[in-house]
């Protein structure tokens, strides 16, 4: 579904933040992209989003270019930011969501369909006319991830998707991811903590200084992770198998 082929890219102060990038996504697929801080996860997701220009290189999304052609990068692809505030817009929940149908020039049925079905699927509709500045981290992140439902994208894309959420945050927003999954979107997670969802990916890749330094299932990388710069899983420092955080 998704193909990245000699993915380049160099900011203006000369910074090189990925550097020859090869990586083949499969639709369906629940892809963790880990690594430090500074490794260019952020960067590749948001090219992959269409919100960044390569240097060299392409993100090819169901065979079309995303650099070339941004709107339909933008309707197959949506990005959920590492801080929901970023993209929250709207002054209530239901506004908020509205915001993105509104923006592709649907019919007022049409939104109102989207609009609720998101909030319920995200569990957000006794809050559809709650100012989104009252709402809590948890609340904050699902109401994130309900805006980009409702473009209806075929790739959901995580940056961080853990940062500032609580224990029971992070499971909340977890079982939303997984229903997702299961539901048929591909996924894509960025996360320097990869206890938190590992144990439910298909794959995972390692990235290292705008470099991807290995591939594979979760089994086969763990322990290498250490040696890139990222804490494994508790579950794996004491050889266990796969724990999630919902159990």
């Amino acid at each position: 579904m998704i193909r990245i082929q000699n993915l380049q890219h160099r900011y203006p102060d000369g910074t090189d933040a990925l550097r020859g990038i090869d990586l083949v996504i499969s639709k369906g697929e629940f892809l963790l992209i880990c690594g430090p801080n500074g490794s260019g996860k952020t960067t590749l997701l948001r090219i992959m989003g269409g919100l960044l220009e390569p240097s060299d290189g392409s993100v090819l999304i169901n065979g079309f270019d995303s650099s070339k052609n941004v709107l339909e990068a933008r309707r197959s692809v949506g990005m959920v930011f590492q801080d929901p505030d970023c993209q929250i817009v709207g002054e209530t929940v239901r506004e908020d969501v509205a915001f993105g149908p509104e923006n592709l020039g649907l019919s007022k049925e049409e939104i109102n369909q989207r609009v609720d079905g998101v909030l319920s699927k995200m569990g957000l509709a006794e809050l559809s006319e709650k100012p989104c500045d009252l709402l809590s981290g948890g609340e904050k992140r699902r109401l994130a991830i309900a805006g980009v439902l409702a473009m209806s994208p075929e790739v959901l894309l995580f940056d961080e998707p853990f940062s500032y959420l609580d224990y029971p945050g992070v499971r909340e927003v977890l079982r939303h991811m997984i229903q997702l999954h299961r539901e048929g979107h591909t996924l894509i997670v960025t996360t320097h903590d990869v206890e938190k969802v590992m144990a439910h990916v298909d794959r995972m890749a390692i990235l290292q200084a705008g470099e991807i330094k290995a591939s594979g299932t979760p089994e086969q990388l763990v322990g290498e992770l250490r040696r890139f710069g990222v804490r494994p899983p508790c579950y794996a420092l004491e050889a266990r198998e796969r724990m999630t955080w919902l159990d």
